[in-house]
C-alpha cells in the first residue's frame, strides 16, 4: 500500500461518522488531505485553495467513478476545498496510485493557481483510463508494442539511468510523438514479428524528422512469439518493478504509465501464454538521407502522412548500442 492507502486506512479504523481528512504531509507547499467518510465508504482527496481563485470543473462532470465537487474549507478563512473521490470500491488500488502520483506532481509547485491547474490536467487524463478499465485488455499488437518499450526501458534500467529520469523519458504511453524523449534526444521504437525485408510502420511526417532535436534515433527490436518459449508481457513487468520498488515515486510512476497504456491487474491473465524471444535488435541514427518523409517536404496541403520503411535498405545508418546510451547518458546527468 501507499502513503495516501495506508492514511485511509488510518482514518476508517476511526469510526467516526463525519467526513474525516487527515494533512497527506506537513512538507508540501498547498495544504493536501486524504478524506475518507465512514457512511458511504468512500475514499478521497481534497486540495485547499483560496476561494478568490474561479474553478472550472464543469468538463469533469462525466469522469467515470469519479466524483469531483468544492466545497467550503472550514479549516481556513476564505477557502476552499477541491475534492476527489472514488465512487466504485474495486477500483481503490488504481485510484490510490493515481493520487499517490497526482500528490507528487504538484509537490513542488508553489503557486495555488498552477496546482489547482495541473490538478485539473490530470484529472482530465484520468476519463480516458477509467474508460479503458473496463474493456478486454489489450489488443495482440497494443501488447507487442508495449513489450518492445519496456524491453528498451529495461536497458535503461540495467545500465544505471537514474529511475525517476528513465521513467520519466518514456512517453509512448502519453501517445507523444516518439517513445521516448528527454531534453535534445529523442528514439522511437518499433517492434516487429515478421521475418526478411521487415517493414517499420511510420505513423506521420515528424515521427522521423529530427528537426528540433539534437539526437534522434530509431531502435527496431524483431521477436519471434509462441505460447511458452520466450518472455512475457506479465515476467517482463514483474522484473522492471523489482529493480525501481525502492524508489517510491518511480515505481508508483511506473504503476500509473502501465494503467495509462491500458495494463490492469485484472488482466493479467490474459497476457500469460503470450512469449516474447529476441530475433535481433538494432539501433539507427536519423540523419541525412535516412529513407523517411519530413514535414518540411511536403507541399502544401498534404498532412497526416503514414508509410513504412523498409529496414534492410538502412543499415548505413546502424550505430552500436553503446553509442546510443552513452549519448543520452549525458542528458539524463546533466
Amino acid at each position: 500500500m501507499n502513503r495516501v492507502h495506508i492514511i485511509w486506512n488510518d482514518l476508517a479504523k476511526a469510526n467516526s461518522p463525519s467526513l474525516l481528512k487527515k494533512l497527506y504531509s506537513a512538507d508540501l507547499s498547498q495544504y493536501i488531505y486524504c478524506i475518507y467518510e465512514m457512511h458511504e465508504k468512500y475514499c478521497g482527496i481534497a486540495i485547499s485553495y483560496s476561494a478568490k481563485l474561479e474553478v472550472n470543473i464543469s468538463q469533469l462532470n462525466r469522469l467515470k467513478d469519479v466524483s469531483v465537487y468544492i466545497q467550503s474549507d472550514t479549516s481556513f478563512e476564505d477557502s476552499n476545498l477541491l475534492i476527489i473521490k472514488l465512487s466504485k470500491s474495486e477500483l481503490l488500488e488504481i485510484f490510490a496510485i493515481l493520487c499517490e502520483n497526482l500528490i507528487s506532481a504538484v509537490s513542488s509547485i508553489t503557486d495555488q493557481k498552477r496546482v489547482i491547474k495541473k490538478v485539473l490536467e490530470q484529472l482530465e487524463k484520468w476519463k480516458a483510463l477509467f474508460d479503458s478499465f473496463n474493456s478486454n485488455g489489450l489488443s495482440a499488437a497494443e501488447q507487442q508494442g508495449l513489450y518492445g518499450e519496456l524491453f528498451l526501458l529495461r536497458k535503461f534500467l540495467n545500465r544505471g539511468f537514474p529511475h525517476h529520469t528513465t521513467l520519466s523519458c518514456w512517453v509512448g504511453v502519453d501517445r507523444a510523438l516518439r517513445d521516448f524523449q528527454y531534453r535534445g534526444w529523442a528514439l522511437e521504437v518499433k517492434t516487429t514479428v515478421t521475418n526478411n525485408h521487415q517493414r517499420l510502420s511510420i505513423s506521420s511526417e515528424r515521427q522521423l524528422d529530427e528537426n528540433l532535436l539534437d539526437y534522434l534515433y530509431l531502435y527496431h527490436l524483431s521477436v519471434e512469439t509462441s505460447d511458452g518459449n520466450g518472455e512475457s508481457l506479465n515476467q517482463i513487468i514483474t522484473e522492471i518493478s523489482e529493480l525501481i520498488n525502492s524508489d517510491f515515486v518511480t515505481f508508483n510512476l511506473f504503476n500509473q504509465k502501465l494503467m495509462e497504456v491500458g495494463y490492469f491487474e485484472k488482466d493479467k491473465g490474459i497476457y500469460n501464454n503470450r512469449h516474447y524471444k529476441t530475433r535481433n535488435e538494432n539501433f539507427y541514427k536519423i540523419e541525412g538521407d535516412f529513407p523517411r518523409i519530413k514535414e518540411s517536404e511536403l507541399r502544401d496541403g498534404i498532412g497526416d502522412v503514414k508509410y513504412s520503411v523498409i529496414i534492410d535498405n538502412c543499415n548505413e545508418y546502424l550505430i552500436p548500442e553503446n553509442t546510443v546510451f552513452n549519448t543520452v547518458n549525458i542528458y539524463a546527468r546533466d
